[in-house]
C-alpha cells in the first residue's frame, strides 16, 4: 500500500491577502518567526481586532485581516525621557523620572507628583452644609 501524497505547505507569495485560512495555517504565515498561535489570533478576535469567519466549525482568517489587527494593536512610539540640560520635552504626568529610581527616591518623587497633581488641580467650589430638619421631641 502507498501512502497518499503530503500535501506541500504553499509559501506566501503563492497566498493572496483575502484568502481564507485556517488560523494555525495564518499564524504560521503571518508570523514566520514563531509567537502567534491559533489560540493567540481567536483572543485577538474575541477582543474584536481580528475578524474571523467560522464554516463548519472551522475558524478562518486572512492575511489582511491580520495586517489590520497589526495596525490595531501598534504602540505608539515613546516620548523621549525629560533632560533638563538638553532642554527636551516636559514628561507626562505620573512620569517617574529615570534619576528617581537610580537615586532610590521613588517615594519621594511619586510624593512630589501627587503634591503637583493636587496643587494644579481645579478645587471645587465650597457648598453649604444642608440645613438639619429639626426632629420632634417625644412628649411624655
Amino acid at each position: 500500500m502507498t501512502k497518499p501524497p503530503t500535501k506541500e505547505p504553499l509559501a506566501r507569495s503563492q497566498i493572496s491577502d483575502d484568502a481564507p485560512l485556517r488560523l494555525a495555517d495564518a499564524a504560521r504565515l503571518a508570523f514566520p518567526a514563531g509567537g502567534m498561535t491559533a489560540a493567540s489570533l481567536r483572543r485577538e478576535a474575541a477582543k474584536g481586532r481580528l475578524s474571523i469567519e467560522r464554516i463548519a466549525g472551522k475558524d478562518f482568517t486572512t492575511l489582511a485581516a491580520i495586517e489590520r489587527m497589526r495596525e490595531l494593536c501598534r504602540l505608539p512610539p515613546k516620548e523621549i525621557s525629560h533632560n533638563p540640560a538638553s532642554g527636551g520635552p516636559a514628561p507626562p504626568d505620573g512620569y517617574l523620572r529615570p534619576h528617581a529610581a537610580a537615586s532610590g527616591s521613588i517615594a519621594k518623587e511619586a510624593a512630589h507628583l501627587l503634591l503637583q497633581k493636587i496643587i494644579t488641580s481645579p478645587q471645587p467650589a465650597p457648598t453649604r452644609p444642608a440645613a438639619r430638619r429639626a426632629k420632634p421631641r417625644p412628649t411624655t
